[in-house]
């Protein structure tokens, strides 16, 4: 009986998910388990024999056909397949069905809803939105969701869209300093970056300041609070979100 032999160069897989890539003129693929490419550039999933159904880049996935080491060369520079297939993953088109692209655009984007109102608060009662009311204001302005980018990304970019079509704002962080060391100098430069000071004290030549900050100005007042006290100065988050407990209604 006559035997029938494969291709050296082909690979046959089944129930994959194509990751497909334009480079130096020539297309590449790569074969990965479905809905592990997303909590892969998520950063959930950081193992990448979890994603990939084979460290192997293809030119044609489907009919197992395996790229060519010079064409690799000749388009990334390299031939080291867990390099290139890293790049494809982070940067290539996850080939999916029209279902499957709305069933995935639909949870993304409840997911950066959720996102936004655990970090907003309606600067007038502040309050956090519901998430419902979040998604709809979304597609309101036409947002959409980007697959190739992680949902913390999009929810920066969705709360700036935002403020333009309704009152909404990060929810500040209170904080106590407390600096034996420059503690007037120190307690000027912290006021342009705090949103309000909400108690000032002085105990033996020692500033004890509570204000509420944007979250965005963290890391600034952090690293001022170092350089100005030599290290000596102490930063602790009382609250990590200033808010009214409940949600907003709708009228």
């Amino acid at each position: 009986m006559s035997k029938i032999f494969t291709p050296t160069n082909q690979i046959r897989l089944t129930n994959v998910a194509v990751v497909r890539m334009k480079k130096g003129g020539k297309r590449y693929e790569i074969a990965c388990y479905k809905n592990k490419v997303v909590s892969w550039r998520n950063k959930v999933e950081t193992d990448l024999d979890e994603v990939l159904q084979a460290r192997t880049v293809f030119c044609n996935v489907s009919k197992g056909q395996v790229a060519k080491k010079e064409d690799l060369i000749a388009s990334f520079g390299t031939e080291d397949q867990n390099v290139i297939c890293q790049e494809i993953l982070a940067k290539g088109e996850l080939q999916v069905s029209e279902k499957e692209r709305h069933v995935q655009q639909d949870s993304m984007l409840k997911e950066i809803a959720t996102m936004v109102s655990d970090k907003c608060v309606n600067p007038e009662s502040k309050r956090p939105y519901p998430v419902t009311m979040i998604e709809k204001a979304m597609k309101d302005i036409h947002y959409s969701v980007k697959p190739n980018r992680n949902c913390k990304q999009q929810t920066l970019e969705v709360i700036k869209l935002l403020k333009s079509q309704m009152p909404i704002e990060r929810a500040h962080m209170r904080l106590r300093v407390t600096a034996a060391k420059e503690g007037r100098k120190l307690k000027e430069k912290l006021a342009k970056l705090c949103f309000s000071i909400e108690s000032e004290k002085w105990e033996s030549s020692t500033l004890i300041l509570v204000c509420l900050i944007d979250p965005g100005n963290f890391r600034e007042i952090d690293d001022l609070i170092k350089s100005e006290t030599k290290g000596q100065g102490h930063m602790e988050l009382l609250n990590l979100k200033e808010v009214t407990e409940g949600e907003e209604t709708v009228e």
